[in-house]
């Protein structure tokens, strides 16, 4: 087990120095360049994956909490409620993301080339309101979550080594699961329609390319690589949030949380957010323009 957690520690360090990077990157870009509404996004989720990492077990948070000598009940609850809030603002800003690329590559004769003008004015109002239903949604949380006081008692279920959750009542928990599987089944179906759109979109610009060029001319744009790589992003997320959700949804039902299992959770947990920014990182040009001059000088100054 101690061979696992050391490599989940690795999973979660290289996650949070991926996102730390990509976060100052794209405050340089917002800051001091006009950005595009999707850096803002990705901004934004770069934020919620490092304290989606930070938050999601025994990790860095819980270690700070303890040398604070902070209560340990209040310190369960604010992971807790600070977990459920980013892993729900993951999605949603997941599936912002996806839509507003889809929107980003429609053509001009399409319904959807209406919104590009005003795309930044709409994000306001999107933040707006998936922050406010993320923190209101998890405030259950506060009250569910709790440190851990007698392993006797059957109303509580380990989660970490000193949190735990307490039962709720059957009409609670069908009407908080209910919520939220239509919340992610609606999220999810957003997802896959923008991206079976956004394919749509690249294949039928590929084959009137192929009308004008030779196919050994093509390159592909600064559009469609960034399209692409939302695509293989939001694949990979559905994958992962669904194995997710399963095995939480199944440890709550059965209300047994298995070691082997919340191990294996945790490194699903830190799969997205770990390879979302080296996804970014290896495919925005900005970003390998940048290292590369960033080598060259050093090579410079170095010789």
């Amino acid at each position: 087990m101690s061979l696992f957690k050391n490599v989940l520690y690795f999973q979660a360090g290289l996650g949070v120095l991926a996102n730390m990077f990509l976060l100052l990157f794209y405050a340089f870009i917002i800051l001091g360049h006009r950005p595009k509404p999707t850096d803002l996004i990705s901004c934004q989720l770069t934020f919620v994956h490092i304290m989606m990492i930070l938050t999601g077990g025994d990790i860095w948070i819980t270690d700070i909490f303890e040398t604070l000598n902070i209560e340990n009940d209040f310190k369960c609850k604010t992971i807790f409620y600070i977990s459920r809030v980013m892993r729900g603002l993951s999605i949603c800003t997941t599936c912002l993301l996806s839509v507003v690329q889809a929107v980003t590559i429609s053509p001009s004769a399409s319904l959807l080339a209406k919104f590009k003008q005003r795309l930044k004015m709409y994000l306001i109002y999107a933040f707006f309101c998936i922050w406010s239903f993320n923190l209101f949604y998890s405030s259950n949380q506060i009250f569910y979550a709790g440190g851990f006081t007698n392993l006797s008692e059957t109303n509580q279920m380990k989660v970490t080594k000193s949190c735990t959750l307490l039962s709720k009542n059957y009409i609670i928990r069908g009407l908080i699961l209910t919520v939220s599987i239509s919340r992610d089944i609606f999220l999810v179906g957003v997802m896959l329609t923008t991206s079976t759109y956004m394919v749509i979109v690249l294949f039928r610009h590929q084959r009137q390319c192929r009308h004008l060029h030779s196919i050994s001319h093509l390159r592909a744009s600064p559009e469609k690589r960034a399209t692409q790589t939302i695509l293989l992003l939001v694949v990979f997320f559905v994958v992962m949030y669904w194995v997710d959700f399963i095995l939480s949804s199944t440890s709550v039902m059965l209300w047994m949380y298995d070691p082997i299992v919340l191990t294996v959770q945790k490194f699903v947990m830190y799969a997205y957010p770990t390879i979302t920014p080296l996804v970014h990182i290896s495919s925005d040009n900005r970003i390998i323009i940048m290292l590369e001059n960033m080598q060259s000088k050093y090579h410079q100054n170095f010789f």
